[in-house]
């Protein structure tokens, strides 16, 4: 695969956990709960981790057309015609797992968003003044949390229960979350 069939979208959904099986099957870490977006993708797109202690970088190919993936347990389990037995799943263990936003699902209801598609929006409140940006989120169990980041250097990032009683609106159009919160907060 070159370079430029990278996808510009690509957005990091798992890793490879390990090999699972004797066929050459891997076992994934999913990064979403659910992993709809692996369970519908055919087309994953690899990078080594970070680090990967006695491997090269180039034993973990670009793309992996994977023939069949499901559920097992508190991950996934995938096959693909590229991996043909343990050994070459075992030398794909660690390596980071992307696919394109666009094959992502559409969300089931109006207000379910990912959150890649929050990351970058400008976060106001109720009167329209700027609280900053949303610069990631937090999982807390119950819900998420908005980590927005003000513009002004030197400014503490504001966290934002990411709820109903919160947040009033979101335009991912329109690059914008309008919440219930005050400046002084």
């Amino acid at each position: 695969m070159l370079a430029s069939d990278w996808p510009d979208d690509a957005l990091e959904v798992g890793r490879i956990a390990d090999a699972w099986g004797l066929k050459g099957w891997i076992r994934v870490q999913p990064y979403a709960t659910p992993p709809q977006a692996l369970l519908g993708s055919r087309r994953w797109h690899l990078r080594p981790a970070d680090t990967l202690p006695g491997r090269l970088a180039g034993s973990v190919p670009n793309l992996l057309e994977i023939t069949e993936v499901r559920e097992h347990g508190d991950g996934l389990i995938a096959s693909s015609r590229a991996i043909a037995d343990r050994t070459a799943a075992e030398a794909l263990r660690g390596a980071r797992i992307f696919v394109p936003r666009a094959s992502f699902p559409e969300p089931g209801d109006d207000d379910e968003f990912y959150w890649a598609d929050l990351i970058g929006l400008t976060v106001v409140n109720r009167d329209d003044a700027a609280l900053g940006t949303v610069v990631g989120l937090i999982d807390t169990g119950p819900h998420s949390v908005l980590r927005v980041q003000p513009s002004g250097e030197g400014s503490e990032e504001t966290l934002i229960p990411f709820v109903a009683t919160y947040v009033d609106s979101v335009d991912l159009a329109g690059r914008r979350v309008v919440v219930d919160w005050g400046l002084d907060y």
